[in-house]
């Protein structure tokens, strides 16, 4: 069964001067079949750079689910808009920027000038600055930096960032000013980066930040809960990778945190649900998205259509839908001209697997509403169901300055 859609594209007309640029020979013109129809290239090319194989691997595949469904979608099942056939060519990054780069390069010398994809902050940022280097569109992904938004005028997001997962952590408090927020989190880049956002963020509004941060080789962590009991703190939040896990939050459920004090983290995709073992349904979880999240139109669509090609939709698959619609928008009001491209998409409205959906006209953050979750005991395993919804506004990044 086809799904219908409805979507914000704007003016279908495109200007005079767009079309003249559309159909006069440039070397920048994009891949795909030379001819003209009499309203845009005949063929366009994108490219799709993403983890196949790695460590990001299970990422990858959510978004490749996603955008393929995502392109199914906004071109109604025929694979073309406005007479312009899409053509895909896609490319593992396996998790490695310089593979990503590698790809990128092969790509743009083939004359491709709208890529997407990127599970790693690492490769995206390094995609970003070949697209800025060679002035093509870049919609990178799941990739969740916040150094991506407002890196360069040709990169756009098509996820989530991390200052929107923290903004949803400040939701679980009913007046962030004046409150103790204590982060808990490994002493790595990683560890650090999130303690850094919370300050930032949540810091701005008036909460006292602190921090206990643990060595990435201890294995012990009744001490450091203790510590964390220690602070009296109104809110504790969790920023947790790696092996790990499991012992962290037993220690932290045996020590009493989880019963004296509310703690949030966020929750990865489904493949997750089963590693916080007794902690399970005592964390409050803040979430990009989970399949019962809402029930728009286009979630609806993008599960059934990823659910036919024997796929299940998961945490990052709205972040390949989006870009799949994001960059058929480009396509039909830029025909393939890279200026008119990044026009059409700044200030893009459209609604995707969470609702309404709009790119930043000034910096391209994909501005989106989160949500906070709980798991369920559901049989033997944990399911995720909605407690709240963040409005995309409450939880909006500040904006990058130019």
């Amino acid at each position: 069964m086809r799904v219908t859609k409805k979507l914000l594209l704007g003016s279908v007309v495109a200007t005079a001067a767009l079309v003249l640029a559309a159909c006069a020979p440039q070397a920048g013109a994009p891949a795909g079949d030379a001819s003209e129809t009499p309203s845009g290239p005949a063929e366009i090319t994108v490219g799709i750079v993403t983890s196949e194989t790695g460590p990001l691997a299970g990422y990858g595949a959510q978004y490749l689910e996603g955008f393929k469904a995502g392109l199914d979608y906004a071109t109604d099942g025929t694979g073309e808009i406005d007479g312009t056939a899409i053509t895909v060519e896609y490319k593992d990054d396996a998790g490695d920027p310089d593979k990503a780069v590698t790809a990128v390069k092969e790509l743009i010398g083939a004359g491709v000038n709208i890529i997407g994809g990127s599970a790693s902050s690492g490769v995206a940022l390094a995609v970003a600055e070949q697209a800025a280097q060679n002035q093509v569109l870049f919609v990178s992904g799941p990739a969740a930096a916040d150094a991506i938004t407002g890196v360069n005028e040709y990169t756009f997001r098509s996820g989530r960032q991390s200052a929107q997962d923290v903004a949803t952590a400040g939701t679980f408090l009913d007046d962030i000013e004046g409150k103790t927020i204590t982060v808990f989190a490994q002493n790595s880049a990683f560890g650090q980066g999130n303690e850094a956002a919370v300050k930032a963020i949540l810091g701005a509004q008036g909460a006292t930040v602190n921090s206990v941060l643990v060595a990435e080789d201890v294995t012990e962590f009744t001490p450091f809960a203790q510590q964390v009991l220690a602070g009296d703190p109104d809110l504790v939040f969790v920023a947790w990778a790696g092996a790990t896990s499991g012992a962290m939050w037993q220690a932290m459920s045996q020590q009493g945190v989880l019963d004296e004090i509310p703690v949030v983290t966020g929750l990865g995709d489904a493949a997750t649900f089963g590693a916080y073992g007794e902690a399970s349904e005592k964390i409050s979880f803040l979430n990009h998205y989970f399949p019962g999240a809402n029930d728009t139109a286009a979630n609806e669509a993008m599960i059934e259509l990823i659910e036919e090609e024997d796929g299940t939709p998961d945490l990052f698959s709205p972040d390949g839908f989006n870009a799949a619609i994001m960059i058929v928008h480009a396509i039909q009001e830029g025909k393939g001209d890279v200026d008119a491209m990044i026009a059409a998409l700044e200030g893009f409205e459209f609604e995707g697997p969470k609702g309404q959906m709009t790119v930043r006209e000034g910096d391209h953050a994909l501005i989106q509403e989160m949500y906070q979750v709980k798991l369920v005991a559901d049989g033997g395993a944990f399911v995720p169901e909605l407690v709240d919804t963040a409005s995309a506004d409450e939880v909006a990044p500040a904006e990058v300055a130019e």
